[in-house]
């Protein structure tokens, strides 16, 4: 399990909570007991819909309705969350139930995914709308950034494999680390993917190999962006 320690999370939030227990809270999951997240993962999945609906209709102002849906629905559903979690580092400051951590629960999408939510719950009731804005549009900023009505219906290692053909460059190698047993029969697997242009190695996660290739592949493509955007490489 990677560890992160809460000024380190601040710092990749740009939050720093008020009420430290509203981020306890949201960081427990209920096999830990009461209190838990499940209240503020209800309350931040509503907000994230809100927030995101809102960007979406501001920045596509010609877009149409299921247009709209579609990107909303690519951008709240829980392989998205997750990886954002992953991106955070939640996974080493779960508060997990004896079962869960041993079954290795922190990694698990779903348990992740949900913190995210609450974590969103929490801001907003720590700080107000406007913090939470602020925090989630810093989070998702490189998905945002992604976002084309033309790349609706394409999944990430498509849009991984079209950006390094319009540049001219070897496509992705995706290799199969390891696949690991949960509980429940689940299993995690584990995959890098190796990009020219990016030094160094992507690593991806998901209940089945297709999932930890797309998760790889939304990585190194949001990488590969924030590189052209710092140093106009790769233009």
């Amino acid at each position: 399990m990677t560890t992160i320690t809460l000024p380190q999370l601040y710092q990749k939030l740009a939050y720093r909570f008020t009420d430290p227990s509203l981020l306890y809270t949201a960081l427990t999951h209920r096999s830990a007991g009461m209190p838990n997240n499940e209240r503020l993962e209800f309350l931040g999945d509503s907000i994230l819909g809100y927030l995101v609906a809102e960007y979406l209709f501001e920045r596509f102002p010609n877009a149409k309705e299921g247009e709209l849906t579609r990107l909303r629905s690519s951008l709240v559903k829980g392989e998205t969350l997750a990886g954002i979690a992953r991106d955070l580092e939640l996974g080493g400051l779960l508060r997990l139930g004896e079962g869960e951590m041993k079954s290795g629960g922190w990694r698990r999408s779903s348990i992740l995914a949900d913190a995210l939510e609450a974590l969103i719950a929490a801001v907003y009731l720590d700080g107000g709308m406007d913090a939470c804005k602020t925090m989630l549009l810093k989070l998702f900023e490189p998905r945002f950034q992604q976002l084309s009505l033309k790349n609706l219906n394409k999944d990430a290692k498509t849009r991984l494999q079209e950006y390094l053909q319009a540049k001219k460059k070897p496509l992705p190698e995706y290799n199969l680390e390891q696949v690991e047993e949960l509980s429940n029969n689940e299993q995690c697997f584990h995959v890098h993917c190796t990009v020219a242009g990016l030094k160094q190695i992507i690593k991806g996660q998901g209940n089945s190999r297709r999932r930890a290739e797309q998760h790889a592949a939304a990585q190194a493509l949001e990488q590969l962006i924030a590189l052209k955007q710092q140093t106009g490489k790769y233009s």
